[in-house]
């Protein structure tokens, strides 16, 4: 019994030590920064972010630069003198985001089934009349088999969304593609009070869909990834503790 209960405890403690160290560092992180305003993480190299990977995609033949003699044009260029658009690595371009999707759908499915059945045998070669000696006190020829059945279902499914996103992000050029194409990161903190909301976006995009005020709409931006968030007080309010969590999960009711 003793070394029963003393490998109960370290169970339970292992068991304990587990669930903590899943939210320790949050948690760590929450009592260096009490009754302070959340820190702002610093400007670094979105390169060396962890979990960054160049982004590899197909591309067409590239087209040999040609230089026509004694022009100043050069093919390729958009302004006679120099082009102030976002063109190589390191290059700041702005995104303007403005997302406004709804969608609305209602679905309904209803169902109504009665079915009815009586069979009998009141003739069969003169066999029904042996029933009565195998079934003496239920056998009745007319009324052999009765059934009925009674199926009804109604099912509704109901969507209504809607979603509002509207601001302007300026990017970082990281990479620059084969066919000319160009990889951008972008990242925006902005504190209020005891919260920081964050926003984040990547995406490849084509010199050509640069304007001439060296911005970029979000719809041109392909393979986008825009994720519009915040941490801090406010933002912990709202989200329910890991052990409610944890319930949430394991609880198979």
């Amino acid at each position: 019994m003793p070394r029963s209960r003393h490998a109960q405890r370290l169970t339970s403690v292992a068991l304990l030590a587990a669930i903590l160290g899943g939210c320790s560092t949050n948690a760590g992180t929450r009592l260096q920064e009490l009754g302070e305003v959340p820190a702002m993480t610093k400007i670094t190299d979105p390169t060396k972010a962890p979990g960054y990977e160049p982004v590899s995609m197909p591309s067409p033949t590239n087209e040999p630069t040609v230089h026509q003699s004694g022009s100043l044009w050069v093919t390729g260029a958009r302004a006679f003198f120099k082009d102030q658009r976002a063109k190589s690595v390191g290059d700041v371009v702005t995104v303007t985001i403005s997302i406004n999707d709804s969608a609305k759908l209602q679905n309904e499915t209803q169902n109504n089934r009665d079915d009815t059945n009586n069979s009998g045998i009141t003739n069969l070669f003169g066999f029904e009349t042996q029933l009565a000696k195998i079934l003496p006190s239920a056998a009745v020829p007319s009324t052999l088999i009765n059934t009925s059945t009674v199926n009804a279902s109604d099912g509704k499914a109901q969507i209504n969304r809607q979603e509002q996103v509207t601001t302007t992000l300026a990017a970082i050029v990281t990479q620059i593609l084969p066919s000319g194409n160009m990889v951008i990161v972008g990242k925006q903190e902005v504190r209020v009070n005891f919260d920081v909301r964050e926003l984040q976006m990547t995406g490849i995009i084509r010199p050509s869909d640069i304007d001439q005020l060296n911005s970029v709409s979000y719809d041109k931006i392909a393979e986008a990834r825009i994720s519009y968030g915040g941490r801090g007080r406010q933002s912990d309010i709202q989200q329910t503790h890991y052990g409610t969590q944890l319930l949430d999960i394991i609880n198979p009711f």
